[in-house]
């Protein structure tokens, strides 16, 4: 599809050259021959790019610079003037113009400048679209809540997004607490800054010295360049500390200390570096538990916890359940070049009956392998094994004779892996145990996976 150019010309030669030259370069072109038509073609078509003389019989270019403007402040336009009023170009260009262009009209100058100014349109539209792609994904907007418990989320979301307030988010694993602090972020004035997450269970104490604060060349074995930490690249933006009740007591003081000082420094460097960055954190511990056994720091949870946020577990809004399972079914066939026709009512009925100790993560991958293993794109019931639901056809556990609980245990794991294709991550989200022990298990059973 070719961009589209809005040239506004009253020279009947000048506007004919133009959108000739115009035309040979790609463009469609939209023409008009008074300041107030040009703008309001604009109004009507929403071109890339706009060419508009400066002299014209009612509003002259500046003022058809000014209204183009104010309704889309990223289109380029170009502003046409004589070669004895080169300063006038120049005060376009002050006013937001993209560029100018004396006359007489050098058409190969025009093309050039037109190619160059359709590219930068081009570009300015695509980040305009991936922003707002962002946003759509990200903000509270996005996040399911039909259920009352996450209304009063979304609520605080919005109460808290623009404000400077350090947040704690709490709740289980999987009910997802990340979402909640993009949304913080994307909601708030500083959604242009940079979105940074730490996942502090993830490091060894060193590492997640380093990961926060960044180091100096030569700080430590292996430090063979300077490193900016999570505080220097969040700068303007959100830093998001997940799995906080993770983080060691030597990590906790200075994370202490960057809060209440608004400055860090590198492993091995004395520079103070000041930083603003606003800081939400996420547990799914007991972090007033951590307190009273001396494996968290009071003060520390103090700062954190200046507003509480919690995020109810799936079994607690069962009325998102079935939206979710959409979401999840859309998301699994554009990712896997799947196609689902039908789903069954029985398919949501079980989903919404289930406790789902896995949350949101287990019921996004329990709706993917379904889709996965679908043979007919029809969801229903039939499809779904969910850890615990084990069913025979009489409606009870029927297990073989003679087989031991280590060997059910053994054929329940090979079955699983088999039917996710040896996803150890998806398996172990099934059947509620961590990576490490599927693992193990896949050892100790000697299975082929």
């Amino acid at each position: 599809m070719k961009p589209t150019i809005l040239i506004i010309e009253d020279d009947p030669d000048n506007a004919r050259s133009v959108n000739e030259a115009a035309d040979d370069a790609g463009f469609e072109v939209i023409a008009a021959a008074r300041g107030l038509d040009g703008v309001a073609r604009f109004r009507e078509r929403a071109p890339d790019l706009v060419l508009s003389d400066l002299v014209l019989p009612d509003i002259d270019g500046l003022e058809v610079l000014k209204r183009v403007r104010a309704m889309d402040p990223e289109v380029p336009v170009i502003i046409m003037t004589a070669y004895g009023s080169v300063e006038s170009g120049v005060r376009a260009m002050r006013d937001g113009a993209y560029d100018y262009i004396t006359k007489p009209l050098d058409l190969d100058d025009i093309q050039s400048k037109l190619r160059r100014a359709g590219e930068a349109s081009r570009l300015r539209r695509k980040v305009g679209e991936l922003s707002k792609s962002v946003n759509e994904r990200y903000s509270s907007a996005a996040i399911i809540a039909e259920s009352p418990a996450m209304q009063t989320v979304i609520a605080q979301i919005a109460a808290l997004a623009d404000t400077m307030a350090t947040v704690l988010v709490t709740g289980e694993s999987g009910t997802g607490k990340e979402l909640v602090a993009r949304a913080l972020h994307t909601d708030s004035k500083r959604a242009q800054g940079p979105f940074i997450a730490v996942n502090c269970g993830a490091f060894v104490e060193s590492l997640l010295e380093s990961e926060l604060f960044g180091h100096e060349k030569g700080a430590f074995t292996g430090a063979s360049t300077l490193h900016k930490g999570a505080f220097e690249r969040a700068d303007g933006g959100t830093l998001f500390l997940d799995e906080i009740g993770d983080a060691p007591l030597p990590v906790q003081v200075k994370l202490l200390r960057a809060l209440e000082e608004r400055e860090i420094h590198r492993v091995g460097g004395r520079e103070v570096i000041r930083v603003n960055v606003r800081l939400v954190s996420a547990t799914n511990k007991n972090l007033d538990a951590m307190v009273a056994d001396g494996t968290f720091r009071e003060d520390l949870l103090y700062r954190l916890n200046v507003v509480a946020l919690r995020v109810p577990p799936l079994r607690g809004r069962k009325e998102d359940i079935r939206k979710m399972t959409d979401r999840f079914i859309a998301k699994a066939c554009a990712d896997h070049g799947k196609t689902v026709t039908a789903v069954r009512p029985d398919f949501y009925a079980v989903l919404e009956d289930y406790d789902w100790p896995g949350n949101v993560r287990q019921l996004r991958n329990i709706v993917e392998s379904a889709v996965l293993l679908s043979a007919d794109g029809i969801l229903c019931a039939s499809a779904l094994v969910l850890p615990g639901t084990v069913r025979s056809r009489a409606g009870e556990l029927s297990v073989p004779d003679g087989m031991t609980l280590e060997q059910i245990e053994c054929a329940v794991l090979d079955a699983r892996l088999r039917q996710n294709a040896g996803n150890r991550t998806l398996t172990a989200d099934q059947l509620g145990l961590s990576r490490r022990t599927i693992q193990r298990k896949i050892k100790e059973y000697r299975l082929p996976f």
